[in-house]
């Protein structure tokens, strides 16, 4: 099951629309960053008050210097953030309209209007691809299935990112948290009813820029990606029996272990040992980089008791924006 979409349901013959809508939301790995690019599982937290909203219309205007395409986000972008954007978004509605057998047609205005902050390890690219390719389906008249959905989503983040593990492109538009594992994925039993705090270190964080600096790692040392995906793997195993079983304060361990893991690697910065930190101080269960490091955010999961201290300290240390996530508040029937 995933969020509802403007899309979903629409049938082939309806006529198409004149503006498309579509919308995904934010999500956070709580294990199995970087590792599980090399087949090792990974876990996903959808963080669904975090969303994003594209609109996609046709235009009078003219095909001008840069083609029947017009791509805009509101807020304060940065002029590299839209370009890197602009070119996975052509990408993108390149792929979809050859997969929808659509050739031609008037000049394209897509809006992208969205609250996941860029840079942070929270999957704002991934869902701002899904939420355009459901909003040009919601455009045309067209019924997206997930699996087009992801392979839309893949195009341009492999774009963006390099080699794309897909763990993102399935989490933004999941209702529960997942297992992720070799492109496929499974709902994640919840046997804890506690908080997930996300913690932006106002850092921009870059994964082509951290996965290439652990490649290079890897590289220079015999054995160390055997070893780094040894044990994210055993680690991200072990707490996904916990978060089945109730163990949170086991949970809490793995958490910051994993963090451990990716600091080793050189992946976290000042900012974000600060927060782990201060989250660990003020009676966080653990705590630990979510994404792919070098900055972004930091998560920790804490027992609702706790949170408004964790967030307080957190804020103190230099957070510069934090999300509550309930486990309960997700779906957690899964079978």
């Amino acid at each position: 099951m995933t969020l509802p979409t403007s899309a979903e349901g629409v049938t082939e013959s309806r006529r198409a629309r004149s503006v498309g809508i579509g919308r995904a939301h934010a999500k956070a790995i709580l294990l199995g960053e970087h590792a599980v690019v090399y087949g090792a599982p990974a876990l996903a937290l959808p963080i669904p008050q975090l969303t994003v909203t594209a609109s996609a219309g046709w235009s009078s205007h003219a095909p001008d210097s840069q083609g029947d395409l017009s791509y805009t986000m509101t807020g304060s972008p940065s002029r590299a953030m839209v370009t890197q954007a602009s070119d996975g978004l052509r990408r993108l509605t390149a792929e979809f309209k050859a997969r929808m057998g659509i050739t031609g047609g008037p000049h394209l205005d897509v809006i992208l209007d969205g609250a996941i902050p860029h840079g942070r390890g929270l999957g704002s690219s991934a869902a701002s691809s899904r939420a355009i390719a459901f909003a040009l389906a919601d455009l045309v008249g067209r019924k997206l299935t997930e699996s087009t959905a992801f392979d839309l989503v893949q195009t341009s983040e492999n774009m963006a990112h390099g080699r794309a593990s897909g763990v993102d492109a399935k989490a933004v538009g999941a209702s529960r948290p997942l297992l992720f594992r070799a492109g496929r994925t499974e709902p994640l039993k919840l046997g804890c009813d506690g908080l997930f705090i996300v913690a932006d270190s106002g850092e921009m964080g870059s994964t082509r820029e951290a996965v290439e600096l652990l490649r290079a790692g890897f590289r220079s040392r015999p054995g160390a990606q055997e070893a780094f995906v040894r044990t994210a793997t055993e680690l991200t195993e072990a707490a996904r029996q916990d978060l089945a079983d109730g163990r949170a304060k086991e949970l809490g361990t793995r958490l910051t272990e994993y963090h451990e893991l990716l600091r080793a690697a050189g992946l976290s910065t000042d900012r974000i040992e600060a927060l782990v930190d201060a989250a660990l101080s003020a009676g966080s269960l653990g705590a630990k980089i979510t994404g792919g490091g070098l900055g972004g955010c930091l998560i920790a999961l804490a027992q609702p008791e706790q949170a408004r201290e964790v967030t307080r300290r957190l804020h103190e240390a230099g957070a510069v924006q934090t999300w509550v996530v309930p486990l309960k508040g997700l779906d957690n029937h899964a079978p």
